[in-house]
């Protein structure tokens, strides 16, 4: 969530035209440049923001991560080289039934333990680890992960023919002569640490290349298997992976809990009190002119 002191924002609108995503909102009630919202009023009733619901290929998931909150002092002191593995130490295991009891004991809600359990990033992030987190040697401990991107299909041209007979071996050499250099890539996702990205790279290979063997058969199964091996992965988590990249459902994609607001209100008075309350009246907002 990116937000601006409306107080200072002066419309000049250079935000709209800077945003890679070009997903910034102006409003032109206010003239005053809002930014990324998260689609709050959206999440607020089950549904998925607008950029993540608009995405044409699909490369968008949403869920809950449950972390110790106690350990963030400690994990932003470690090391560049020890600060993913930190992160994801961080992240706790939602079946975990210590990890259970104490989130009901911080007042966390059986249903967003819930969603935490059907999170597709809990899987990407901490048991598949082929999802990064962006610049973490920043130390802002982003909760926001990307997948490193993959090559097309593997081929080598002889003569005037174009074979794209895969071997397990010249598939994971294939990285170091990617468009996106490897040492680019570790700069942005991996806080120069090249291991993590490779890691992620091979297990992702590792399901093209299965697929490819069931599916097309121009890869024999034995490499097929000798490439899930060496990814550090088995048949089994390649399927989840397959499925939960290429086949997801909307449910899969995004698991958004309730947002219990009444919870947020019982800080400060009774809900009943506030719902009798809500709808009378405007308050001052901001506005256009002096």
């Amino acid at each position: 969530i990116v937000l601006i002191d409306q107080k200072k924002c002066r419309a000049w609108r250079s935000c709209v035209s800077a945003c890679p995503y070009k997903k910034t909102y102006y409003n032109w009630n206010t003239g005053k440049s809002e930014k990324c919202l998260l689609c709050y009023p959206r999440l607020e009733t089950g549904q998925a923001p607008a950029c993540f619901h608009s995405c044409v290929g699909r490369i968008r998931y949403l869920g809950v991560l449950l972390y110790d909150a106690d350990r963030i002092d400690e994990v932003a002191m470690l090391p560049d080289d020890k600060l993913i593995d930190g992160q994801r130490d961080m992240i706790l295991d939602p079946n975990d039934p210590k990890v259970i009891a104490q989130a009901r004991k911080d007042g966390i809600h059986d249903s967003v333990i819930d969603s935490a359990q059907r999170s597709p990033i809990y899987q990407f992030v901490k048991i598949w680890k082929i999802a990064l987190p962006p610049h973490i040697e920043y130390r802002t401990l982003p909760m926001l992960f990307y997948v490193p991107p993959l090559l097309p299909v593997i081929g080598s041209q002889e003569g005037e023919v174009y074979n794209n007979i895969m071997r397990g071996d010249e598939i994971f050499h294939s990285f170091d002569q990617a468009r996106m250099p490897m040492a680019y890539l570790a700069n942005l996702l991996g806080a120069g640490d090249e291991s993590k990205v490779r890691y992620a790279l091979k297990k992702l290979m590792a399901v093209r290349t299965f697929k490819r063997a069931q599916t097309v058969g121009d890869v024999s199964m034995a490499a097929a298997l000798e490439t899930i091996s060496l990814a550090d992965a088995d048949e089994d988590e390649v399927e989840e992976i397959y499925r939960m990249t290429a086949l997801p459902s909307f449910a899969d994609r995004f698991v958004i809990p309730p947002m219990h607001r009444e919870q947020a209100i019982e800080a400060f008075k009774d809900p009943m009190e506030h719902k009798t309350e809500v709808g009378f009246g405007f308050t001052a907002g901001p506005k256009r002119g002096m």
